[in-house]
């Protein structure tokens, strides 16, 4: 069984291939207009690690009074908080990693721990104006921040990245890279550049890590991506290889790139909540 998201931001359990019915459905917005309830979800950061099993309001005791609670929206009409600490607070639970907690928690829990410590690390890490260093402050009803010295007005920016499944009949082609989890498998995928659209991108970054034209490009979907910094988005596109078709890795990003038969693939695959996985699964059918 499956979760997944729809277009209408609704999250479902998929069943052998059937949608079964809605489990969820969350509206993100950035409106405070009263602390959190006791009833009101929240999502505690500290540095990279979320606090789990994520709490009710009405149950946190022991936490520092300056904490700033940040509105992420409402799930099932409950709103949702977010908040970032300097230090981890033993007693409460179980600090972990994303990774780790998107991995066993089903969606949109899994979105919204991402959410948070996206939003918590961009708040942490944009306190002063890039252009006359005074102290920001928030624009309210909104995920951004403005400077009173200035004028400078600061969005919370996203990071468009694609990433893209290459089949060259029945293969797909698969890379290591030389940083981050190098030991999986994954697919080609890079950073949007400015002036880029995310085809374009696909084209360029195919060209640079592997050396190869890619035909037949096509959507697949997007995820959002708590790993690799604040406002990452992934968008997952399939193409084609042309026969005989190999790759030559840059020596930079990528220390090996290689087809596999779709029918025996290697076991050090992306892991299953990735959009990664879902494009390699999606190719294999």
């Amino acid at each position: 069984m499956r979760c997944y998201r729809g277009r209408d931001g609704a999250s479902r359990m998929r069943l052998s291939g059937a949608t079964v019915g809605f489990v969820s459905r969350f509206v993100p917005d950035a409106v405070a207009a009263a602390p959190p309830g006791p009833a009101d979800r929240c999502f505690l950061v500290a540095g990279r690690r979320l606090l789990t099993p994520f709490p009710v309001h009405g149950e946190l005791a022991g936490l520092p009074e300056d904490v700033a609670w940040v509105p992420l929206g409402a799930l099932d009409g409950v709103r949702v908080w977010a908040a970032g600490l300097t230090e981890r607070i033993h007693g409460l639970g179980r600090w972990r990693g994303w990774p780790a907690i998107a991995a066993e928690v089903e969606e949109p829990l899994a979105a919204l721990a991402g959410r948070a410590l996206q939003v918590v690390t961009w708040r942490r890490t944009h306190r002063f104006c890039g252009a006359c260093a005074t102290e920001l402050v928030d624009v309210p009803g909104e995920h951004a921040r403005r400077c009173p010295g200035c004028d400078l007005y600061v969005p919370m920016q996203l990071s468009p990245a694609v990433l893209v499944a290459i089949r060259r009949g029945d293969e797909i082609l698969l890379v290591k890279h030389t940083y981050g989890p190098t030991e999986l498998w994954a697919l080609v995928a890079g950073f949007v550049e400015a002036g880029e659209s995310l085809e374009e991108a696909v084209h360029r970054e195919v060209a640079e890590e592997v050396g190869l034209t890619v035909d037949g490009l096509r959507y697949f979907g997007s995820q959002p991506w708590a790993m690799s910094g604040p406002g990452v988005v992934l968008t997952g596109f399939m193409a084609t290889a042309p026969p005989g078709a190999e790759p030559v890795v840059d020596g930079k990003e990528l220390a090996r790139a290689e087809w596999f038969p779709l029918n025996d693939l290697p076991p050090d695959l992306p892991p299953a909540y990735s959009i990664s996985r879902w494009l390699i699964d999606a190719a294999r059918g």
